[in-house]
């Protein structure tokens, strides 16, 4: 993956509110935006105090250090680079938190091998890929979700979703720029 200079991106909510993080530039790191993160975790604001999290394309750890800001309990935070998990690691240090759990694996391969269940997900993707509805088909054959549980969804403005797992609702839905994003609530 192509490596250049650091970027940065600031913890929005919470304990590290104000917090600068730096990331490797690495092409498949966007980081959510700031405005999306503050309306996405008012939406969450009733659930993520003692959640259990996975944010599945970890990339900048902008959504997994947020919510452990924010009071979750645990979150595991998976990417397949290196180079991420390694940052994530030291951010976790810098943070003084061992609420963070980093594996360097393939999002799906977790998936498959997953046994622990989830109070929230985070699935942000690369946009324009089929990662989103291999994502959908694995969490809809597993069990990792509790009953309640929210996942939240990134994908391009223009991109249409694939189809969720039919116990899936719908609860949130906003656009921000290039980025569509929703809340669904598993049955």
């Amino acid at each position: 993956m192509a490596k250049a200079t650091e970027n940065s991106l600031r913890i929005i909510g919470g304990q590290w509110r104000g917090r600068k993080l730096s990331f490797p530039k690495v092409d498949a790191i966007r980081p959510t935006p700031a405005r999306v993160r503050e309306t996405l975790f008012n939406w969450l604001a009733p659930v993520i105090r003692g959640a259990h999290c996975l944010d599945l394309f970890a990339g900048s750890g902008a959504l997994g250090f947020e919510a452990l800001s924010r009071g979750a309990a645990q979150v595991t935070m998976c990417d397949r680079d290196a180079t991420i998990i390694s940052t994530l690691k030291q951010h976790a240090t810098l943070l003084k938190t061992t609420s963070g759990i980093f594996l360097q694996m393939d999002a799906l391969s977790f998936l498959n091998q997953n046994t622990q269940k989830f109070d929230v997900i985070f699935l942000d993707p690369p946009f324009a890929s089929d990662l989103l509805q291999y994502c959908f088909e694995s969490l809809s054959m597993t069990d990792c979700l509790h009953s309640g549980a929210m996942i939240y969804v990134e994908a391009g403005a223009k991109e249409e979703l694939p189809t969720v797992p039919g116990n899936w609702t719908e609860h949130r839905r906003k656009k921000a720029g290039d980025v569509a994003y929703y809340l669904f609530i598993k049955q």
